[in-house]
């Protein structure tokens, strides 16, 4: 009977898992077979589009690139999204970090208001935000433009990286405040005997310990600011600020007339490469780092 169990046990297994794989693959194929098509229609010819789409270009024609990043401007796009996504980073790396710790080590009056706030961010999408983000600026610009003579806020790479930053606080404040609580007290009351300060504590030995969690924040925030359209699309109305998403859709809406699909394509494959090359080198500390935060008590 026992042996029957087992048995039955042991089949009951084996095709969960079978199950398990097959959806995986089907999730896998549904992911790799159109990132690999983007990469094959990018060394095509102009030519080779007008037939079958699943055809094996004929070479490798690597003038697509090159207009891409020279007539189309993809790299002017470029430098400037690694400009605004590093001063987002740093921005919220040295607003997040203090705040998370705060709130998840000391006990203050509005401590509990403050965390319901940051917890009720995570509900807001962003999307439905993006007008009253650029009212407020270009509000801020008329007042300006009637004091100073010239506007700040809009067309500005810096407030769009602020921009950027403030919205990412909520859910990087919930990812490194769980990480924080998970952290034994201990070192800090080590510390606080040697004659260390709270500043002191929190970057000499806090902050180092949360490693994990800081890489998993930058590296989440990193591909959703790259990515990003609507807001750059707002915010930036001058050519030569454009991000390299909005840049990439610029250049297909221009093209709608004679379009130069091996081009659009070679744009495509530049906007996901860093993405794409950075996931592959950090997935796991990021799939670590996202396991070992979120709150806890």
């Amino acid at each position: 009977m026992k042996n029957k169990k087992n048995g039955q046990k042991s089949s009951g297994q084996i095709l969960e898992k079978v199950f398990i794989y097959v959806v995986l693959l089907l999730l896998a194929i549904s992911v790799l077979v159109p990132v690999a098509w983007v990469f094959v229609a990018s060394i095509k010819q102009n030519s080779e589009f007008y037939g079958s789409p699943w055809t094996i270009p004929m070479g490798i024609y690597w003038q697509n690139f090159v207009d891409a990043w020279q007539s189309a401007n993809m790299g002017e796009y470029m430098l400037n999204s690694v400009i605004v996504t590093a001063l987002a980073l740093v921005l919220l790396v040295v607003i997040a970090l203090p705040a998370s710790y705060v709130l998840a080590r000391f006990k203050f009056k509005i401590r509990g208001i403050l965390n319901l706030l940051f917890m009720a961010g995570l509900f807001i999408n962003v999307n439905y935000i993006v007008v009253p983000i650029f009212l407020m600026l270009n509000n801020g610009d008329a007042l300006l433009r009637k004091t100073m003579g010239e506007p700040f806020f809009l067309n500005n790479l810096f407030i769009l990286a602020l921009v950027y930053a403030a919205t990412a606080l909520p859910f990087t404040i919930y990812l490194l405040t769980g990480y924080f609580k998970s952290l034994a007290k201990d070192f800090e009351e080590a510390a606080y005997v040697d004659g260390a300060g709270f500043f002191y504590t929190m970057v000499k030995i806090m902050i180092p310990m949360a490693k994990p969690s800081v890489i998993t924040v930058i590296l989440f925030n990193f591909l959703s600011f790259w990515n990003e359209y609507i807001i750059s699309m707002t915010l930036l109305t001058k050519p030569e600020l454009k991000t390299l998403p909005v840049g990439l859709m610029n250049l297909m809406a221009a093209q709608k007339s004679a379009v130069q699909y091996g081009q659009l394509y070679a744009g495509l494959v530049i906007v996901m490469l860093p993405t794409l090359i950075l996931y592959m080198c950090v997935q796991k500390k990021l799939t670590q780092g996202m396991t070992l935060g979120g709150l806890k008590g």
